[in-house]
């Protein structure tokens, strides 16, 4: 029987141990994120069954999965600690007073996905704060950010690497799935072949873009010639006019896919991409964020915006 006044008895300690458990499956991974000891961590999960009066987790072998209550019960509980960490963020950088200007540079699949939420959390602490927003493809933006024009690069990547003096820090893995207009014939079908969709026209990066690179490379993969009636645009107001009006295909992240599925503007395809492109990074000079405040703050915001994207339903 579910425990009267639930959330007057549960701590924050009990929101942390569910919300890890969640992640990381293992008693000793959660003992360890939270520098804990094991059967701390044991007694906070059976302090919780107690609580809510019905198991949360299942035990086999030495892992630990959630029952559909424990799944729910995460959720919250990693919602409420997002909560209140943008709240303690919020007040540090607010304290911060800092006034100067931060120049981003912008792959455009990503932009719409993380920008708003961090510059949302930049503007909250620092209102006075400048912010030059660039958005294009990784080869054009590279040598903006070498010469010192652009303060902070967020991309897509194929192949990583390392760069001398340039720090690199993982913001998402957000698939990229293939897209059509909602009345295109391929929208019908329940299952498709690579196969048959190279035929189609495609809407298709630039072609001296990583991204180009990666597509050409995964349809080399895959033993089929790349599309060659192809329209070359990264402009989203564009390529969501052109799947209206013509029988084009593109590729799009899952969550910006999912928002204009949503909205009856296209469809997804039934077609696996095996992680193309899903790795979005963001780049800065090690010495940049050491002597720009704005930039050190910015990085905080967006590592924020990604977490807290990290917590929603389909992040």
């Amino acid at each position: 029987m579910l425990t009267a006044d639930l959330s007057k008895l549960l701590t924050l300690r009990h929101l942390r141990v569910i919300a890890t458990l969640a992640d990381l499956k293992l008693v000793a991974r959660v003992a360890e994120a939270l520098n804990l000891s094991q059967p701390a961590i044991s007694k906070q999960i059976a302090e919780l069954e107690r609580l809510v009066g019905t198991p949360l987790v299942t035990r086999e072998r030495n892992r630990l999965f959630l029952t559909p209550i424990g799944a729910r019960l995460a959720v919250h509980a990693q919602q409420v600690l997002s909560q209140l960490d943008r709240a303690a963020f919020d007040i540090e950088a607010m304290a911060t007073g800092i006034t100067g200007s931060v120049s981003i540079g912008v792959v455009s699949s990503v932009a719409p996905i993380l920008l708003p939420a961090a510059l949302t959390l930049f503007k909250r602490g620092a209102p006075t704060a400048s912010v030059t927003i660039t958005e294009g493809h990784f080869t054009a933006l590279y040598p903006q950010f070498e010469a010192g024009q652009i303060d902070l690069l967020i991309a897509r990547t194929w192949q990583p690497q390392e760069l001398p003096g340039v720090r690199q820090s993982v913001l998402m893995r957000d698939a990229v799935v293939v897209v059509a207009g909602r009345d295109h014939p391929l929208g019908l079908r329940d299952s498709l072949q690579w196969a048959d969709v190279t035929d189609w026209p495609w809407l298709l990066p630039q072609s001296t873009s990583v991204a180009r690179n990666a597509v050409e490379a995964y349809f080399a993969q895959l033993g089929l010639p790349l599309p060659t009636n192809t329209i070359a645009s990264v402009s989203l107001p564009l390529n969501l006019a052109l799947m209206r009006d013509m029988p084009v295909l593109g590729l799009f992240p899952k969550s910006l896919a999912q928002t204009h599925v949503a909205r009856g503007d296209i469809v997804v395809l039934p077609l696996e991409t095996d992680g193309l492109l899903s790795e979005a990074r963001s780049f800065w000079h090690a010495r940049g964020a050491e002597t720009n405040n704005t930039l050190a703050l910015f990085l905080r915001c967006l590592d924020q915006a990604a977490a807290e994207r990290k917590t929603m339903p389909n992040g």
